[in-house]
């Protein structure tokens, strides 16, 4: 056993022998409530109305000094931090001796007492009733002082990752990027809800998976004797419902890809996908543009942000360039003309990982997103994509290679996807048959071919326009976050055991 371990194995019972000593004196450690006056914010920020005055407050201890027969104790709600004085003679019930003394940092209690300044002029309660609301037997991460401010040294990325109650009780500050994401999704849900949208549900568990080029996970369902997939989108699903006569539909969902994980990928992620009939791929780009302008002005009126070293402007109009024409200029050669093997030669000599066997839509995947991708910072729309990686969006009226569709960037990183939605159920089938091939050669991400969603659209599926945006990309972007890991309250970690 460690040192760190016998350290733990000692502070926990000593700590234990603390909790059974509160007990022994017939006090519940673990009360069923709580009746608070204020959050400790409320006091600090009325401090002159309520000096004098008693309040009730609660919070976790963050920092104890004992002194005799006075103990100054600092708690922390969820909102702020104050200091409590508390003295021997002023608490009632003998609380004192049964219960402050027997109190640890990160124990939470509760206190009604006076709010007052102490001689050296700090705003504090002066307490006359204390109550362990729930004694802690495992401590906090270790703790610094420094200048007279406490301080949680919890600072390790991982470590905070898997121990997210632990990163906010040392790191408070972060719940403002959590409090923004809600107030992110509720912005986009009260938009669209606005313009006429109906939220609805789509299936998490499903027969077949489609709607992206991705890897599914896969589980089975013992009573139905059938393998199921967790949704990579749920695309599919809202057509169906386009079919069936919903005008504007939209889903903030849950997806799951079984990929790759770094700074921008998380295997479970948020997305919002929105549907209109009988609109197109041109007004979802103004519908798009709409919705992000006015959420981002809500986190901060100028519709600024700092996105890693860039200042994002969401005040200007969006840009807008041509698949091939910004990707042949940053290749510096006609890859639209180009042959697959010239393709794939020119990714070797750039250094990209590609795969001898991928199809012609790969390598021009591959090839955007070396050449082009990283250096889309402002929001920008790239329009007019070739056929190859496009399965469920019209084709060009002027250019069958070329499809109705769009992907917004910012930062760096694709944060929205559009069509015109195919709707020619025969162009649909054979272009996911087309697909299939794909998936025979030995491409796992390639699309599924659903035959029900490709029966939901023969029975005709109006003109229409979709969109995905990636709601966790949005929030790193607006909430100043370099990893998606920062934006999402419990990322997939790899097992530490």
């Amino acid at each position: 056993m460690s040192n760190n371990q016998q350290s733990l194995k000692q502070i926990m019972k000593n700590r234990i022998e603390k909790l059974n000593d509160i007990k022994d004196s017939s006090i519940n450690p673990y009360p069923f409530k709580f009746d608070r006056s204020h959050h400790i914010s409320d006091v600090i920020d009325n401090k002159k109305k309520l000096i004098g005055k008693n309040v009730s407050l609660a919070g976790r201890i963050i920092s104890f000094r004992k002194m005799g027969k006075v103990s100054f104790i600092n708690i922390q709600d969820k909102s702020n931090k104050l200091q409590l004085y508390v003295k021997k003679d002023n608490v009632i019930n003998d609380a004192y001796d049964s219960t402050v003394r027997k109190s640890d940092i990160g124990d939470i209690v509760g206190c009604n007492g006076e709010v007052f300044y102490t001689k050296t002029k700090e705003l504090s309660i002066k307490v006359n009733k204390y109550i362990m609301l729930s004694k802690s037997i495992r401590p906090l991460p270790n703790l610094k002082e420094k200048d007279g401010k406490v301080f949680f040294s919890f600072d390790d990325k991982e470590q905070r990752y898997r121990n997210r109650h632990l990163d906010l009780i040392a790191n408070p500050d972060i719940k403002e990027v959590f409090i923004l994401r809600s107030e992110i999704i509720n912005g986009i849900r009260n938009y669209l809800n606005k313009n006429d949208y109906i939220e609805v549900e789509t299936p998490v568990l499903q027969n077949i998976y489609g709607g992206a080029n991705a890897k599914p996970f896969k589980t089975y369902h013992n009573t139905l004797e059938q393998n199921l997939y967790l949704r990579i989108a749920d695309e599919l699903y809202l057509k169906r419902l386009i079919v069936g006569g919903f005008d504007k539909v939209y889903e903030i969902a849950k997806n799951f890809r079984n990929e790759g994980m770094d700074k921008s990928h998380n295997p479970e992620f948020t997305m919002l996908e929105f549907y209109e009939s009988y609109s197109d791929v041109t007004e979802m780009m103004q519908l798009t543009e709409s919705l992000i302008k006015e959420v981002s002005s809500k986190v901060d009126k100028t519709m600024k942000t700092h996105y890693k070293s860039n200042l994002i402007n969401f005040d200007k109009k969006f840009k807008i360039f041509d698949f091939f024409t910004i990707l042949n200029k940053k290749a510096k050669c006609d890859i639209r003309n180009m042959h697959d093997d010239e393709i794939f030669k020119l990714l070797v000599k750039s250094k990209v990982k590609i795969d001898k066997k991928s199809n012609r839509g790969k390598l021009i995947d591959k090839a955007f997103g070396y050449f082009v991708e990283p250096h889309l910072i402002q929001p920008t729309y790239i329009i007019n994509y070739p056929i190859e990686i496009s399965p469920l969006a019209k084709k060009k009226l002027n250019d069958e290679y070329l499809v109705e569709r769009f992907e917004l960037f910012i930062g760096g990183m694709e944060i929205a996807n559009a069509f015109s939605e195919l709707n020619d159920p025969i162009d649909q089938r054979s272009r996911l048959e087309e697909q299939s091939k794909y998936r025979d050669l030995g491409d796992d991400e390639a699309q599924v071919l659903d035959e029900n969603f490709l029966q939901a659209i023969e029975y005709g599926m109006p003109p229409t326009g979709g969109v995905g945006l990636g709601i966790d990309r949005l929030v790193m972007i607006l909430t100043s976050q370099d990893s998606i890991k920062d934006v999402i309250l419990f990322p997939a970690m790899r097992s530490d055991e």
